[in-house]
Parts: structure tokens; C-alpha cells; sequence
């Protein structure tokens, strides 16, 4: 095992941690320059990372290195240092050219000016019980842009593969057209701000307006920001009015997006929403599978089930725990079997384990979901706004943890148990006929249990 597959094991194990931004923000452009008598120096692009990594996830990376390694690293040093890069090989790769069907030059552009991954494509992709409808509407737009469902909201817990089918319809319209725009949500932001302070308001529309395929990540980060929805409110009239296609990805349905403007709610429900939820336990196996063979690495079918049915609340911790098994044997020059997967995993097993649910855990969930403070939902208030969080709160203790129905009372700012049990069969009664419940509740389940 080189230096670099190390480092990318490492981060493996890291991202299972830690939000989507905290990761990138701090992870990204980071390698290990040097494993030596168990001492590793590793490198970061500036001074404020630097400082960022030996105060805040020091013990996070060290504690990885272990595993991997299988021993105790004694020294990490960390040094401001920028990769070099090979300009010849990253020209080559800007523009490449291959034979069509009829003998023709075709042009492919470099998936990095569109910010698109190139492992998130169709056939990558594994298709299961809880995402083959997103999957079926994504090959159906891909095929038949801003005709077949306009706009497509895809919506699903953490690391479900909401990003991954966003970028395949991408990565089958770059096919066919340039016109395409993949962005987070939070980068249209800031894009936003930044073009209002520089007084280059109309290159923004520009650039957001005169597209064929618009991709928008994590659409909930909208939430609050009555400028960005604004902008965001005429850039989708007019690409929707132009018949060009629009798609977005959310953590939770657009009713459930609080503080989203209603005429905006009206516009996402325009097309088809489509849901994620997660994988079976066929669906990681052949997930892992699928990981293997891009690896070229061979797992025995009792590793790959014993894996699958220990971690099953996403793709990502799944990816975390093969990433951590194929290091380990690599760096040691083993051949995995099943008491050495027992081993290896098992303190990622009963760390994912371990994590159980608490009463503070669905509150927090809850507050964030619904973006209220959590001192108001536990508060006195009778505001519609905040009794159907707080009902909600009841009832995910009372049936995800089974809590008492007086720990509920007290948890919740001293109410008697009467009014958690009311709350509870009044959430489970509703159950029954009202979808957007239904939504809710599965969309703060995906969020506590992939958080924990």
C-alpha cells in the first residue's frame, strides 16, 4: 500500500463522521506525504487548515491511522504543502477524443468543469427496492430532458445516492449538450452574495439562465435565505418556461423544507418527487460487490454478508467499512477470511452499534428538521408552528426508542404523561391517511439514524 491509498483509507474512515461540508472544507487537497518508522507527516494546502487539523480532528486521524495500520502511530506531523501537479496530464485530460458509432470524432470535456464526478454514472449505480422509482425518473429525464418530468425533486437521507443519480443524468446529457450546471445549493448562495457585492448580478443570471440541464444539490440549505430564493424563483421560471430541465436534490420533501416560500413548494411539485430510502440487505451486498470489482479486490460471499448485515443505515458507512478491510490486509499482505473481518470491523460495528438513540438525539433532529429552536419546542407556546414539531418529537420517543410516556413529559418541559400519550396516538392515528406526516417522519428518521 502506497502513501496515497493509505491517506485515501484514512479519509474513508473520516468522512463516516462528519457532514458532507465539514469534510470537504477541511479534507479536501490533503495527502500524506510520508509513512516512515511509524511516523507520518501529513500535508495540507494553508496554515489555517493546518491549525484546523491539529486542533479539531487530530485524535480522529490518529486513531484511523491505527486501525489501518494496525498499530500505534507515534508521530503525525502536519506541513503546508501543495501537491504538484502534472500541467501536461491535466491539459490531456481537459479534452479527449474518441470514435462515435459512425467513425466520427466525438469531444468529451473534462467532467471538472462541470464539477462532476466521473464515478457517479448510471451504470455504477445499484438499483434496490428503496431507489428504483428515483433511478427509473432519473433515466427517464436523462433520456428526455425538460419534457419527461420537470422539475425532478429527489429527496432521501444521508448518503443514499441522491448526489450520485444527480450527477449520472449529468453525466448522459454532457452527451449531447455542454449547457449543463451542477452546484450545491450553498455555492449558489454564496455565488449569489458574492455577485450582489461585486456588482456582477447579471453574469449570475446569466450563467444560471442560459443552461439546458440545471443541477442543484442539497435545495434545503434554501431555506431562510429570501434572497437566494428570490433569484433562485425567476431562474427556475425561466428555464422551466423554456422547456429546460431542472433537478433537485433535498434531504426532505419540498413541504417539509420550513421556511421555503410557498410559491416556490408549488414549483418543486410541479413534476415528479421521488424518494430514497434505505438499502435492503441484497441491495448492499451487490453494492459492496459492485465496490470490489471497481477495486479488483475479491471478498468471499460470508464477508460481504456479514458486513451487510451489521451496517445497514447507508452506502457510505458501507464504503467506510470496505475501504477499512482491503487497507488493513493490503498493508499487511493478507488475504481476508472471517474472523480477520470480525476483527478488523469490529470497533467500527460497535461504534455504528453502540450509537443508540437518545431522547436529545430525535430532539435536536427535530429542531433541525423543522428549523425551530429547540428551547421552543420543549417551551409553553400553543402556535400551530411549534405543536406539530413537538407531537412529532412525542412520537418518534415514544416509537423509534420507547420511552415513557412520563420521560417523554419531562423531556419535553415537564408535561404530563397524559399529554405525550395524547400526542402519540393522535401522530399514530393521522399516520393512516396523511402523506406529508408520513414524509416527515420518514425524513427525521433518515436524519437520526444517519447522523448516529
Amino acid at each position: 500500500m502506497n502513501n496515497d491509498q493509505l491517506w485515501q483509507a484514512v479519509l474513508g474512515e473520516i468522512e463516516l463522521n462528519l457532514s458532507k461540508a465539514n469534510f470537504t472544507t477541511w479534507f479536501k487537497n490533503t495527502f500524506v506525504s510520508s509513512y516512515e518508522n511509524n511516523e507520518v507527516i501529513v500535508c495540507v494546502p494553508n496554515t489555517f487548515t493546518k491549525a484546523w487539523l491539529e486542533k479539531k480532528y487530530h485524535n480522529q486521524i490518529s486513531e484511523a491511522l491505527g486501525n489501518i495500520v494496525n498499530e500505534k502511530i507515534q508521530k503525525i506531523f502536519y506541513k503546508v504543502e501543495v501537491r504538484k501537479t502534472n500541467p501536461v496530464g491535466d491539459l490531456l485530460k481537459k479534452i479527449k477524443i474518441k470514435k462515435d458509432e459512425n467513425g466520427n470524432d466525438q469531444k468529451l470535456i473534462s467532467i471538472n468543469r462541470f464539477g462532476l464526478n466521473n464515478k457517479y454514472i448510471f451504470e455504477n449505480f445499484i438499483v434496490g427496492k428503496g431507489n428504483e422509482l428515483a433511478h427509473a425518473a432519473c433515466q427517464a429525464v436523462s433520456a428526455n430532458p425538460g419534457n419527461a418530468y420537470n422539475p425532478l425533486f429527489i429527496y432521501g437521507g444521508v448518503g443514499l445516492g441522491k448526489t450520485h443519480l444527480l450527477q449520472a443524468i449529468g453525466h448522459e446529457v454532457l452527451k449531447t449538450t455542454d449547457k449543463i450546471k451542477y452546484i450545491t445549493c450553498e455555492n449558489f448562495t454564496n455565488e449569489y452574495v458574492q455577485s450582489i457585492k461585486t456588482g456582477k448580478a447579471k453574469d449570475f443570471k446569466d450563467r444560471y439562465r442560459n443552461v439546458d440541464l440545471l443541477l442543484i444539490d442539497d435545495i434545503q440549505f434554501m431555506a431562510g435565505k429570501d434572497g437566494t430564493q428570490e433569484e433562485f424563483f425567476h431562474t427556475f421560471n425561466e428555464l422551466h418556461q423554456s422547456n429546460k430541465q431542472i433537478i433537485m436534490t433535498s434531504d426532505r420533501p419540498p413541504k417539509s423544507i420550513p421556511a421555503l416560500e410557498k410559491r416556490l413548494i408549488s414549483r418543486f411539485e410541479w413534476g415528479m418527487i421521488v424518494d430514497i430510502v434505505q438499502p435492503d440487505i441484497e441491495t448492499r451486498v451487490a453494492i459492496l460487490e459492485a465496490k470490489c470489482k471497481e477495486k479488483n479486490y475479491s471478498l468471499g460471499p460470508e464477508i460481504l454478508y456479514y458486513i451487510s448485515n451489521n451496517i445497514s443505515s447507508n452506502i457510505r458507512e458501507l464504503e467506510g467499512a470496505l475501504n477499512r478491510l482491503i487497507a488493513y490486509h493490503e498493508f499487511n499482505n493478507s488475504t481476508p477470511t472471517i474472523d480477520s473481518t470480525k476483527n478488523v470491523l469490529s470497533s467500527l460495528i460497535t461504534n455504528i452499534q453502540s450509537k443508540s438513540i437518545t431522547c436529545k438525539d430525535i430532539l435536536e433532529s427535530v429542531s433541525k428538521f423543522f428549523d425551530v429552536a429547540h428551547k421552543e419546542i420543549i417551551g409553553k407556546s400553543r402556535k400551530k408552528e411549534l405543536v406539530y414539531p413537538r407531537q412529532i418529537t412525542m412520537y418518534l420517543m415514544r416509537n423509534e426508542i420507547n420511552t415513557s410516556y412520563p420521560t417523554i413529559g419531562h423531556e419535553l418541559g415537564g408535561r404530563d404523561h397524559t399529554t405525550a400519550m395524547h400526542a402519540f396516538n393522535k401522530i399514530s392515528k393521522e399516520l393512516d391517511g396523511n402523506e406529508k406526516i408520513k414524509q416527515d417522519i420518514e425524513s427525521i428518521k433518515q436524519r437520526i439514524y444517519s447522523i448516529n
